[in-house]
């Protein structure tokens, strides 16, 4: 394969890979276009589009769509209606495409065939690659591509896309100009426009060509013996998740703590070659923080991902959701859901990315609106802060610890709240009532490769900091504008926060949250964490003008934590945690529901709903704590 670099420009054929989810489609298109492709959004909507380049023996230079899965033309999720309406030139902004290569699973020809038949119809050029023919050999389902060619009436290859030369065929026929013209109709015939007939053709081939035979995945039925079993499968899956949750926040405990030394390192040094003013404010302050709350977050996101494309390509990750489907059901919602609420454990905002694969709608919205409720890791200092400084350290039942029992319950109050949302919106809705059963194919086990876990990994750390991190920087400042402007005149009496707009918007605002037990320096505080959540530490200790009286960040920690003992009440620290289990998500995450939804409306009902339940539970808390002497 020639390996030239070819940059990613439009014009040129366009060659489109179609295929049933699970049949080695996207692994083949990253064996033709290695880095060589770009991801984004199809113009309208929130399903991803891959596009690429690669060049054939020849010097060909040809660009390839990678389609969503599809099983037929009759589209019954956003996937496949994007796919349809690129196969028949209705795609805003793409032309129709001059080929298509229908991948299909060599060992389950009976569905991937129909599919070949349907786009064969539509007038388009077609190959179909036998995908895994490898795999159908090892199990004694030998095929031959020229007989099923002769059948079909449209070239056949045999591909391997797991194996760096398992494309060789495919390239070698796409240098012929016959593949490029429209196909003959097929020998057997019968093929009617509605697509009615065929099944009958494809069932008239596969016995012609002695494959019609049910060829069972043996290796895989037993693996399913067990993580499939109804006792021993949720164990399995409830120990994997949990070691998957634990790895997200242990193994990224250094490399976390790596960007942020780099990131405070780089402030120190831009600072020193800068005169104090508002350039090295903005700089040091500004940019350089709010990059560094980007990409601190990183490693987090990337582990994550790993544990779900190494699922996902080796089989496991529908059948987890086929386990879950029944829990998550009970309270409207799918077991495809489960990714993405395990996603917001470690930020929303990769879990709202992760809704794409829940194909319905109405479950994919209730998905993402409650994402947020999970406890994502940016509120980890803040409990941390709170439940350190006014929880006491003692047992309970002499085996627990009362603060790890209170943090335990922020994160049950989260999922709680969630799983109570998505009940309300299944019992008050008409559409919410309708039965939905997961249909879903379970594919084999196989090993993940190497080289597609390694570029699923970079095209989920490059969407992430080129989407997410425009909007935190935005934000960031945005705020330390709020909170440097107006300065402090020379003779102030006061913290020179109280002169700045935060001060005056904390102050305006402080009314409203008085109910709640928050003071305006409380509501001032607040402020950043439309930036990040974690911004309110940082934020409390400005305002009570504490940053002088540290060196250095733990002391500074110390201090404002005696500080918060000395001036708040208990009701006040526990209805800020009951506040921070609901409250409203960051610019970046409301972002992120924007570009997913296609517009402001979802993201402001979020904001709004976020809002009205950290506030009630803020009240109930502070309230209830008060009436029993905690004021």
């Amino acid at each position: 394969m020639n390996q030239a670099v070819v940059h990613l420009v439009p014009g040129g054929p366009l060659m489109a890979l179609v295929g049933n989810p699970n049949c080695g489609k996207t692994a083949l298109f990253n064996l033709l276009t290695g880095s060589r492709q770009k991801v984004a959004n199809y113009a309208g909507v929130t399903v991803e589009r891959k596009e690429g380049r690669f060049v054939t023996p020849s010097g060909k230079s040809v660009r390839v769509l990678d389609l969503p899965g599809a099983y037929s033309l009759y589209p019954s999720s956003p996937d496949e209606r994007v796919t349809c309406d690129v196969l028949m030139g209705q795609s805003a902004g793409e032309k129709r495409p001059d080929l298509v290569v229908c991948v299909v699973d060599a060992a389950n020809l009976r569905r991937s065939l129909r599919l070949a038949l349907a786009i064969k119809r539509l007038g388009l050029p077609c190959i179909v690659a036998l995908n895994m023919a490898d795999l159908a050999e090892k199990r004694g389902f030998r095929i031959e591509p020229d007989a099923l060619a002769a059948e079909l009436g449209m070239p056949v290859v045999s591909t391997v896309a797991v194996q760096k030369d398992g494309i060789a065929s495919l390239l070698a026929k796409l240098d012929s100009p016959s593949v490029w013209k429209a196909a003959v109709p097929p020998k057997t015939g019968g093929v009617q426009a509605d697509g009615q007939g065929d099944h009958a053709a494809v069932r008239s081939i596969l016995q012609k060509l002695d494959l019609d035979e049910i060829i069972p995945h043996t290796v895989s039925d037993r693996i399913d013996r067990f993580t499939l079993h109804p006792v021993l499968g949720p164990f399995l899956l409830a120990t994997l998740l949990f070691l998957v949750f634990q790895a997200v926040f242990s193994w990224a405990e250094a490399p976390m703590g790596w960007i942020e030394d780099a990131f405070a390192g780089l402030g120190e040094l831009a600072g020193s070659h800068l005169a104090d003013g508002w350039v090295k404010s903005l700089l040091v302050d500004g940019i350089i923080a709010g990059a560094g709350a980007v990409l601190v977050f990183l490693p987090q996101i990337l582990i994550l991902f790993f544990f779900i494309l190494v699922l996902e390509e080796s089989g496991y990750l529908p059948r987890a959701a086929f386990l879950l489907d029944r829990l998550m059901g009970s309270v409207g919602l799918s077991g495809r859901s489960f990714i993405p609420l395990l996603s917001g454990f470690a930020c929303a905002i990769p879990g709202i990315m992760a809704t794409r694969t829940i194909g319905h709608p109405r479950d994919r919205l209730v998905t993402i609106l409650i994402v947020p409720l999970m406890t994502c890791s940016a509120r980890l200092p803040v409990y941390a802060l709170l439940i350190g400084a006014f929880i006491p350290q003692r047992e309970v039942l002499g085996m627990f610890q009362l603060q790890g029992l209170v943090l335990f319950a922020l994160y049950l109050a989260g999922i709680f709240g969630g799983m109570l949302k998505a009940w309300l919106l299944k019992r008050f809705t008409a559409v919410g009532r309708l039965l939905r059963p997961l249909m879903m194919e379970l594919p084999v086990y196989h090993l993940p490769t190497v080289r597609n876990v390694a570029i699923g990994l970079w095209q989920r750390a490059k969407v992430f900091v080129q989407r997410v991190g425009g909007i935190i920087l935005i934000s960031t400042v945005l705020i330390w504008f709020l909170s440097s402007y107006p300065a402090a005149p020379e003779n102030a009496d006061k913290p020179a926060i109280e002169y700045s707009f935060a001060g005056q918007i904390g102050k305006a605002i402080s009314p409203v949250f008085e109910p709640i037990g928050f003071n305006w320096q409380i509501s001032a505080a607040l402020i950043p964490t439309m930036a990040a959540r974690e911004a309110v530490i940082s934020s409390l200790g400005t305002v009570y003008s504490l940053s002088a009286e540290a060196d250095d960040e733990e002391a500074a920690e110390r201090v404002l934590k005696d500080h918060l003992i000395g001036s708040w009440s208990l009701a006040t620290a526990l209805a800020m945690l009951a506040w921070f289990v609901f409250a409203p998500h960051c610019f970046a995450t409301l972002g992120a529901v924007k570009r997913e939804t296609g517009g402001w409306k979802v993201p402001l009902i979020m904001a709004g709903y976020l809002f009205g339940l950290a506030y009630l539970a803020a009240f109930l808390t502070y309230r209830l704590a008060v009436l029993l002497g905690a004021g």
